[in-house]
């Protein structure tokens, strides 16, 4: 069963069910309709004027089916009367075009080498087209939103990656690798998002941050977003991933950990219950809780109306930790 829910400040402009790919409109149904927004309701009491900062990739958005539903879940958001902060990379559409261009791309350990060549179609693409085409996707939903890159009022302060020591899987021994043009932050100035959220808009961010020099870097989306839902003192960060969850086991779904408390989390990792690549994402999660962040959620990006159910259901779609 599929649901598409649009608000109007609490008003219901409609309410489609379809089942098997068929409209339904019956009593049971109407039904159901009436119990989902009785569910909704108190979230969107609770919420109402809070912060969420929503951060997503670049395979989230290159499929416009996809962005256009994404699009439509954060205008409802919007329209009752959330704050959304969008964060995006575009690691995907960037090796693409890198490829078409015969740029050669260097990733190391899942880290991109980004060389004058790379920062260059990155600033094209980050700033460029993928954030016009999100604008342009809200746009279409009444939603007025600004397109934004961390060097736009100073948002993103950074300083230049210094070389870092790799173990190369390959031959087993340590090297040295300079990554160019990839930025870590240094602070967040949050001025220009809390006047743009305050008057109502929905700014959308890309990647990108500068020096004092107005040296541009290519920034880690993930990163971006976790400074500036700390600096906001957002109520949720939300991480839109190509997985619909953190598991116990990767390939089975009903391994899936939906709700955990810090505490659960640290037990979890202490005991040894978590093992693997299952520890830094909980480590990553637990550090945005610890950073003044209310929760912090991993959802699926390309699950539809995932974002929907993880704002406004009890049982959620993803993995959400709390305080």
């Amino acid at each position: 069963m599929k649901f598409i829910i649009f608000f109007y400040g609490f008003q219901l402009q409609y309410l489609r069910f379809q089942v098997n790919g068929k409209l339904v409109d019956n009593g049971f149904m109407k039904q159901e309709r009436l119990d989902l927004l009785r569910e909704a309701l108190p979230y969107i009491q609770k919420f109402k004027g809070k912060t969420f900062v929503v951060k997503f990739s670049g395979k989230v958005t290159e499929n416009r089916e996809n962005l256009a539903s994404l699009a439509e879940e954060l205008a409802l958001l919007h329209q009752v009367g959330i704050k959304i902060c969008v964060i995006h990379g575009g690691g995907k559409q960037l090796s693409e075009l890198a490829e078409k261009l015969g740029v050669v791309q260097t990733v190391i350990d899942g880290r991109r080498v980004t060389n004058d060549e790379t920062l260059e179609l990155a600033k094209m693409i980050f700033a460029g087209k993928i954030n016009t085409e999100i604008l342009a996707s809200l746009r279409q939903r009444g939603t007025p939103a600004v397109g934004l890159s961390g060097i736009d009022g100073n948002i993103v302060h950074a300083e230049k990656r210094p070389p870092k020591e790799i173990l190369n899987k390959k031959t087993g021994l340590k090297e040295t690798v300079d990554f160019g043009n990839v930025g870590d932050v240094l602070q967040i100035n949050a001025d220009l998002l809390k006047l743009l959220l305050d008057a109502e808009y929905l700014p959308v961010v890309s990647s990108l941050g500068a020096d004092e020099t107005g040296q541009v870097f290519n920034i880690n989306a993930d990163t971006i977003a976790t400074e500036i839902a700390a600096q906001l003192q957002a109520e949720k960060l939300i991480l839109m991933s190509d997985v619909n969850g953190i598991y116990f086991d990767a390939n089975d779904e009903n391994t899936k950990l939906s709700r955990l408390t810090m505490a659960e989390a640290e037990e979890m990792i202490e005991s040894g219950k978590a093992s693997g690549g299952m520890i830094p994402k909980l480590q990553n999660l637990m550090q945005i809780v610890n950073r003044g962040v209310n929760s912090a959620h991993v959802i699926g990006g390309n699950v539809r109306n995932a974002l929907l159910s993880e704002v406004f259901t009890d049982e959620g779609t993803g993995t959400m930790i709390v305080r």
